[in-house]
């Protein structure tokens, strides 16, 4: 599936229950079932490529996995030595969390990822894990994949983070897990919160002090994880985008997870404009809801804080950005660069190739709201510009070509965008 070509909408009413599974979290689930005793239960896991090479990872490490299609039950006795190379696929994800999780384990591991993820930047989180004593390895000095790591006993640590990544948070908490003492991570700004929440809820002694998180490590095995993914707000976001720009429309996005650090790009989209509600429905790990986006003309906006809580909707909102009245500015944004592609300078290819008027800098850019038009715009091997401009064809009609991307996020995208309008995949 290479090319796509979507046609303008007209206003339409939906109620939408298949939004994909929570990436995030389903990553998260099948790693943190290696550190349970007992079985642990995952429901509506997100099958899809980038995930289910997390579970084939797992796998190769010693779980063993019952999959009966529904549920994803995962028994495991500690972590093994294989002798399989673990391929991370496309998913930072995957490769950061599972450094940390393996800097301590017994045996020698080789991660790799398909060409976009052998080039993204991995020192963030292979240096602070190098301090505390992990033998960890790569391309570049540790900058690039294949990793190889070589577990090994680790240091306690108090460690001020930079930037503000749950990635590289996460990454540290599971090496704080198994290090010889109490360790303590200060970021710059909360971060997504899923590591934290989950293991708490499994009985991982972590306290959580505004920017400071503070961890004990183990002394045993944690309870077993018994979950149900929500849905993922970023990829519902792109429908909640889709409400918002095309006249008269509405839609319900059900079973979200509502996380204040997952709905950031919502609460912009309010401020922007766009009539939306939250309905809290469930609180165990997460709170789980609805999400109710009717439309209403937009207006610019400024981005610049809480980044991180919305590093992965910016495409998507930059659309927004181009049917809004005013100048909108996206700053602090320098984590763009280095995600699945650059999305500050994709993102700005994109919509000046629709006739949108964008100046780019450094950290981010600046939208000049229009009328876009129909372009043929590439994905750059990147799932979430592909959706969005996807998404910009309800507009002005688009051509979006690279798409075998989206399926590592987001496999029924298709069959939910044609509830909406025509669209011919070649």
């Amino acid at each position: 599936m290479s090319r796509v070509i979507v046609s303008s909408a007209n206003s339409f009413s939906l109620r939408v229950s298949e939004i994909a599974p929570d990436k995030s979290i389903s990553h998260r689930s099948v790693m943190f079932a290696m550190l349970a005793s007992g079985t642990s239960e995952i429901s509506n896991f997100l099958r899809a490529e980038d995930t289910l090479n997390s579970l084939n990872i797992v796998k190769n490490l010693g779980a063993v996995i019952e999959d009966d299609g529904t549920i994803i039950k995962i028994s495991s006795n500690g972590l093994k030595e294989s002798s399989e190379i673990l391929d991370c696929g496309n998913s930072g994800t995957g490769m950061r969390l599972f450094c940390g999780l393996l800097s301590s384990a017994d045996g020698h591991f080789v991660l790799t990822g398909d060409e976009y993820l052998r080039r993204r930047p991995m020192k963030r989180v292979t240096l602070p894990l190098r301090d505390i004593g992990a033998k960890l390895d790569g391309r570049d000095g540790g900058e690039l994949a294949p990793l190889s790591i070589r577990g090994a006993s680790l240091k306690a640590f108090n460690y001020e983070s930079k930037i503000a990544s749950a990635q590289v948070k996460s990454a540290m908490i599971l090496a704080a897990l198994r290090a010889d003492g109490v360790c303590t991570y200060v970021e710059p700004e909360l971060s997504r919160d899923h590591t934290e929440r989950m293991l708490m809820g499994m009985g991982a002694n972590i306290k959580v002090d505004k920017l400071k998180t503070t961890i004990t490590p183990m002394e045993g095995l944690l309870s077993p994880l018994i979950i149900k993914i929500p849905a993922d707000p970023s990829s519902a976001f792109f429908f909640a985008v889709a409400a918002s720009i095309v006249p008269n429309s509405n839609i319900v996005l059900e079973g979200i997870t509502l996380n204040p650090t997952r709905i950031e790009a919502f609460k912009a989209l309010e401020r922007m404009g766009a009539n939306i509600t939250y309905e809290v429905v469930d609180n165990k790990y997460e709170p789980i809801g609805n999400i109710s986006v009717k439309y209403a003309p937009l207006k610019a906006i400024v981005v610049d804080e809480n980044i991180s809580w919305l590093i992965d909707e910016l495409p998507a909102l930059s659309i927004a950005f181009a049917c809004a009245q005013g100048e909108s500015v996206v700053k602090n944004a320098q984590e763009l660069r280095v995600k699945e592609s650059d999305r500050i300078s994709v993102v700005v290819a994109g919509l000046r190739a629709c006739g949108i008027e964008v100046d780019e800098y450094e950290d981010g850019y600046k939208v000049v709201g229009g009328e876009l038009k129909k372009g043929v715009v590439d994905s750059d091997g990147d799932h979430r510009i592909a959706m969005s401009f996807i998404i910009a064809g309800l507009k002005c009609g688009m051509e979006v070509n690279d798409l075998d991307c989206i399926n590592t996020s987001f496999p029924n995208f298709f069959e939910l965008l044609q509830k909406i309008t025509k669209v011919e995949l070649s």
